[in-house]
């Protein structure tokens, strides 16, 4: 019997069954390997693979009590593996690599209320009591965290015999009751109703995938929990999966969810505890979790029995894993509702031109949603040409913004200001020598970020005091901020609107989700007068008294060679703009710009996202770019420059030629070196009748790996740094 481990392996070992012990494809089992025993599963038989001698196989040490790995789940990994070219036990890792998993927890001491009355009664103790007498036991620190108590009155309460200890199941607390479909929803207005219609109809007919695109404050969100309620309705054992780009935005759709179906859904994403993540792990796999909203990783879950699956903000770029296993995770979603055979909806107010393309051509139905629900209308999006701004030196508010600005303070409103710049400023100069501070080993500049008075590397998580002497020439007190970020804008506004309440969204300061509701909730309650935030403010945030948007530098994105910068910053800037204005209050958006002429930034002030897509569309056609064409890329990296310089010339010399593609390279990195690794890369770009994997299995195979040398291959890449 074959056995995959989740190690970087493409191959699965042979052993032999333990005796009288009947194991199937799928099961956990631990095996011995070398000196160690570790965790595998079971896997098919491969019919090609030489047969092995018996007399030599080591035996499987046993069977691990978990419910076995489905077969519709092992052949995604397998698909997976083949496309993205990773191997195939680091796919597997991605599937089970939740901690604890293969451990069962220690029960959990939960305590319940009896009839002792304490040796004094206290308003504290009075609350434990209350919150207990009708609900089920509770730990400590649950109970105190509900009764508003400190864990020590719950403990005397205990010592005292008016709480008794209960051992209670671990996993139990975890599962959530199952979601009503028959609960009551919102009124769906009539183009909601047939945008709904048109999803629920593919509910069970197989597999089917579908673009629900809707302007910005449309409802989607209540058109697709329409499709969802379907689903639940027509299988008892029919599943969803819910995908989300960012955690920070999970709690809002939890609530949402809830209002509309009674229960929340279980969650999945990596800063949940883990028992959270095995109990959603093992309720994926039993069928008990019925609906799961999860980060990109949530597409790996073992699923007993998926009927639908929507991937929200499907545009988003964060659904691309660029670490490990590099996949996109809107696409694989795709493979996995086919292997499923059961309908996929990808929603977006700004669809990727992959998806577009793919409606283009019949191969997904799209649904629309053209106007804003309840009545609310579109902001107006005006351009301010900063050129002809007379902005003062050393400021980033233009005075047209400011003065829109404090008319919206006067009248009570709320207004946001988007840069997506973290920190104070983006790199730190000597005004001496010209320096830019960096890290030693790496090649991305140091971000200046003022709270903590440090410098900070966004791509490897460096930090370090802000220097007083420049590390190339030693002049003292030269280093200067260099451009601005979202804490130097905050210092702006503070200085301009002394009286105004400022706030900063952005990964530094919303780091959870629970923070990123606590700031959505103050944002709602009114108590922030003007959000400043990077793209964590521009995905899927609902906020009635929000009517002003301004745009501080929307020509950022449109640097830097990115076949994607023009989409990219079309989404983007779409996406914050539809903030303003999502009630019964007009919205406005003001557009900072030095490229007013710019085809973005046209479409994006004319509201004339079809033009954009058609002109975005006949350039990647012209030149034979995705979608119309195959890319991958090949990412050499080690911390011998020399050793990768060699490899990459190496690679080269073999690198094949033909008239359906093109190898460019090897190059350095725009980033040469990163977390003390130095890198190279090789770009191929290919027809789409191409074998692009086979080409580059081919490729790899003729030159011999170099240990000291690591080569990654992303296939369909977005990052390019």
């Amino acid at each position: 019997m074959r056995v995959l481990l989740p190690l970087g392996l493409d191959l699965a070992y042979d052993y032999r069954p333990p005796p009288e012990t009947n194991l199937r494809p799928g099961d956990f089992v631990e095996v011995p390997l070398g000196t160690k025993r570790r965790i595998g599963v079971v896997w098919d038989d491969d019919a090609d693979a030489p047969a092995a001698d018996p007399a030599k196989l080591r035996t499987v040490h046993d069977r691990i009590a978990l419910p076995p790995l489905p077969e519709s789940t092992r052949r995604f990994i397998e698909w997976v593996s083949r496309y993205t070219m990773a191997p195939l036990g680091s796919v597997l890792r991605m599937a089970i690599a939740t901690p604890g998993l293969f451990q069962a927890p220690r029960p959990v001491l939960t305590y319940a209320l009896t009839d002792a009355e304490p040796e004094r009664l206290t308003a504290a103790r009075q609350r434990v009591m209350d919150l207990l007498r009708d609900g089920p036991p509770r730990t400590i620190s649950d109970i105190a965290e509900a009764a508003a108590v400190s864990d020590g009155v719950v403990r005397g309460l205990a010592g005292q015999g008016v709480l008794e200890a209960i051992e209670s199941d671990p996993d139990a607390g975890y599962m959530e009751p199952p979601p009503d479909p028959e609960t009551p929803g919102p009124v769906l207005s009539a183009e909601q109703h047939a945008a709904a219609g048109a999803l629920m109809a593919r509910i069970g007919g197989g597999f089917a995938a579908l673009a629900l695109e809707g302007v910005t404050g449309s409802g989607k969100t209540e058109v697709y929990f329409e499709a969802i309620a379907e689903a639940l309705r027509q299988g008892a054992d029919g599943q969803v999966l819910v995908l989300v780009p960012e955690i920070a935005l999970t709690n809002q759709l939890l609530d949402r969810f809830e209002t509309r179906f009674g229960a929340r859904p279980m969650v999945w994403h990596s800063h949940l505890t883990g028992r959270a993540r095995r109990a959603t792990w093992l309720g994926a796999a039993s069928g008990e979790a019925r609906v799961v909203v999860g980060a990109r990783s949530a597409l790996f879950l073992p699923f007993k029995a998926l009927s639908l699956i929507v991937v929200d903000e499907e545009h988003d770029p964060a659904y691309k894993q660029e670490e490990q296993v590099i996949y996109h995770a809107r696409d694989m979603a795709v493979v996995r509702a086919s292997l499923m055979k059961c309908p996929i909806v990808l929603v977006s107010a700004t669809p990727s031109l992959e998806t577009m393309v793919n409606c283009w051509s019949g191969k997904y139905q799209r649904v629309l949603l053209p106007t804003r629900h309840g009545g609310a209308t579109l902001p107006i999006i005006e351009p301010v040409d900063m050129r002809r701004e007379d902005t003062p030196r050393g400021r980033w508010i233009s005075p047209r913004l400011e003065a829109d600005l404090r008319a919206n303070l006067e009248a009570g409103e709320q207004s946001l200001l988007f840069l997506n710049r973290r920190g104070y400023a983006p790199a730190a100069i000597c005004r001496a020598c010209g320096n830019r501070v960096m890290r030693e080993n790496c090649s991305a500049p140091l971000v200046v970020h003022r709270f903590g008075n440090r410098l900070q590397c966004h791509h490897c998580d460096f930090t370090m005091p802000m220097p007083r002497q420049c590390p190339k020439c030693g002049a003292e007190g030269t280093i200067v901020p260099y451009g601005p970020g979202v804490e130097r804008l905050a210092e702006e506004v503070e200085a301009l609107f002394p009286e105004a309440r400022i706030a900063i969204m952005a990964s530094d300061t919303v780091r959870t989700a629970s923070e990123a509701q606590a700031f959505v909730e103050r944002i709602e309650k009114h108590q922030i007068d003007i959000v400043i935030g990077t793209q964590l403010v521009t995905k899927g945030h609902h906020f009635p008294m929000l009517t002003l948007v301004g745009i501080i530098d929307a020509d950022l994105g449109l640097s830097g060679g990115d076949l994607r910068a023009g989409e990219r910053t079309y989404q983007q800037l779409w996406q914050v703009a539809g903030r303003a204005g999502r009630a019964e209050r007009p919205g406005r958006v003001l557009v900072q710009t030095y490229m007013p002429e710019h085809p973005v930034m046209q479409a994006l002030i004319g509201g004339d996202g079809p033009a954009f897509y058609r002109n975005e569309a006949a350039e990647r056609e012209m030149a034979g770019w995705p979608p119309y064409g195959r890319l991958a890329a090949l990412i050499l990296s080690g911390v011998n420059e020399a050793d990768v310089a060699a490899h990459a010339r190496a690679l080269a010399s073999r690198a094949p030629r033909g008239a359906d593609f093109t190898v460019m390279g090897p190059a350095p990195a725009p980033y040469a070196r990163l977390r003390g690794r130095f890198r190279h890369r090789f770009l191929v770009r290919a027809r789409r009748s191409v074998d692009l994997q086979g080409l580059i299995r081919g490729w790899l195979a003729q030159v011999p790996e170099k240990s000291s040398v690591r080569v990654a291959v992303d296939i369909d890449p977005y990052s390019f740094l």
